[in-house]
């Protein structure tokens, strides 16, 4: 007789989705397979953690969880998303790997911390020049520009740049973080895809403009050439990265699709955000990627999904 299989959602302060989720997969009554909260009483090298797949939604923001999901994995954990993947991933290294794959992206640099970060001096930065080369950085970008952490997300610490000066006045703000400069794209359209799978692509017009809880609500229609576009695009970003579940930020000026933000490895799925009709492909595209994963789990072994470029490089 084969072992039940049991389905965990990591999550935080987040409610709509990942309880949703967990109805939606109970929902299907597949005999031997079940899917609840995660709970952890400890943690112990080596033990496994009981769960045959584990969908993270919190472990970004909490260290303590990265480490019980990498243990997890090394025990046969099907973690969605792979922990040791999203633990060395950023924005800069996302838009740089575009640059050889041929997928478009804004012209960006990366910046050193306006402040030294803890436990440095100014003699930890002997390689670095002082002052940059700002005239061929601002050369390279333009203006207007967005400034923007190079990992994190949700819209915070971002800046919409005018010239140099507001850049030097805006940049004396960041404190430690490591911020990266931005070409703006200005765009005609802007989609926000959701990726599952790494095959199931939702396509949603989105308005970075509006008010958050009205972003969604976006008057652009693209059409069938455009959706196959964008979805090639989506599809092979992923790909390379190796993400279970993620979305891809499309910016389209002069009839190009830019990439503009793609690495959201936990990304928005709140019923008040998305609206209904996003919200329910994203459940039940979920809860369906879910069970294929924990259907086709083997104990013992790493059932982690690994990207395209990691892939090509690990003999």
């Amino acid at each position: 007789m084969n072992a039940p299989k049991k389905i965990g959602i990591l999550y935080g302060r987040e409610r709509s989705f990942p309880l949703t989720l967990i109805d939606s997969i109970n929902n299907k009554n597949i005999p031997g397979l079940h899917a609840e909260s995660v709970q952890i009483d400890k943690v112990i090298q080596g033990e496994p953690s009981g769960y045959d797949v584990i969908i993270d939604r919190i472990s970004h923001d909490v260290p303590f969880y990265r480490a019980y999901l990498k243990n997890a994995a090394l025990r046969g954990a099907a973690v969605i998303n792979n922990p040791f993947w999203w633990s060395a991933d950023e924005k800069f290294f996302n838009n740089a790997l575009a640059t050889q794959t041929g997928i478009p992206v804004p012209k960006t640099v990366i910046l050193p911390s306006r402040e030294l970060p803890p436990d440095t001096s100014d003699q930890s930065f002997s390689n670095l020049a002082f002052p940059l080369d700002w005239k061929s950085i601002f050369d390279y970008v333009g203006f207007p520009a967005y400034m923007k952490p190079f990992a994190g997300g949700g819209w915070k610490n971002v800046y919409r740049l005018h010239d140099a000066h507001d850049f030097f006045n805006k940049h004396a703000e960041t404190g430690q973080l490591v911020m990266m400069l931005q070409e703006e794209i200005v765009f005609t359209e802007y989609y926000r895809c959701y990726c599952i799978g790494g095959k199931h692509v939702r396509i949603m017009p989105y308005e970075p403009r509006n008010a958050h809880h009205q972003r969604y609500e976006a008057g652009f229609q693209p059409s069938p050439q455009r959706i196959r576009q964008m979805e090639d695009i989506v599809l092979k970003i992923n790909d390379w990265l190796g993400y279970d579940f993620n979305t891809v930020e499309l910016a389209i000026r002069d009839d190009v699709p830019y990439a503009i933000d793609f690495c959201n490895p936990a990304p928005d799925a709140d019923r008040g955000s998305v609206g209904e009709e996003n919200f329910r492909w994203v459940v039940d595209t979920s809860a369906d990627y879910a069970i294929q994963r924990a259907l086709a789990h083997q104990p013992e072994t790493d059932n982690l999904t690994w990207g395209k470029y990691l892939r090509q490089i690990v003999p």
